[in-house]
């Protein structure tokens, strides 16, 4: 069984078995399903990497992009 915590600000940490499992990454997008007294966590289809739109102008992302607009 896997647990966590929660904190006095309603947080929790996703342990770690539980983000290699759904191949989380920072940024996705959780879905939260309450089925009487159990939640179902799942990875959203959406959101995430894609909701970024400068990743899809790959001129953009170049080594000089980065060091010349990384810190903004």
């Amino acid at each position: 069984m896997i647990t966590s915590k929660l904190t006095t600000k309603a947080q929790t940490t996703i342990p770690q078995p539980v983000r290699a499992a759904l191949r989380l990454q920072p940024g996705d997008e959780l879905i939260y399903q309450i089925d009487d007294q159990r939640v179902i966590l799942t990875k959203s289809s959406r959101g995430g990497k894609t909701d970024d739109p400068f990743r899809t102008f790959s001129e953009w992302n170049s080594a000089a992009d980065t060091r010349a607009y990384g810190n903004l």
